[in-house]
């Protein structure tokens, strides 16, 4: 299983960016994938989860302002980010738990050892 994100860069506060996960070397219908993040000094934290049933979850930092999507393929994921802020800036993963949905509960839902494949990390950057 290969997980690889792309679409990272540099914005202004109040910018958008949009990143790209795919994952391959599965076929499933049942799965999970999330976008995680680590800022410089702090723990990896969960942004947004997806689930093949379409369900979402967000962590309360992104309420609003980030959209977690499937895009065409299934095993294609896009996280949306808008209104982006300095307290953004991080690398970002994108993890695929295939085979099964994802855990009940949002807690569990950000947990990243609920995921099984990890990707490199896209690095996003917002300046003030």
């Amino acid at each position: 299983v290969q997980v690889l994100e792309s679409g990272g860069g540099s914005v202004q506060a109040g910018g958008s960016l949009r990143l790209s996960c795919e994952a391959s070397g599965y076929t499933t219908s049942s799965y999970c994938m999330g976008w995680f993040r680590r800022a410089p000094g702090k723990e990896r934290e969960g942004v947004a989860s997806f689930d093949s049933y379409g369900s979402t979850v967000y962590a309360d930092s992104v309420k609003g302002r980030f959209t977690i999507s499937q895009d065409n393929g299934k095993n294609t994921l896009s996280l949306q980010m808008n209104n982006l802020k300095p307290e953004d800036t991080a690398m970002y993963y994108c993890a695929a738990r295939p085979y099964s949905g994802c855990p009940a509960g949002h807690e569990q839902r950000m947990n990243a050892y609920e995921y099984n494949y990890w990707g490199q990390g896209t690095q996003v950057t917002v300046s003030s």
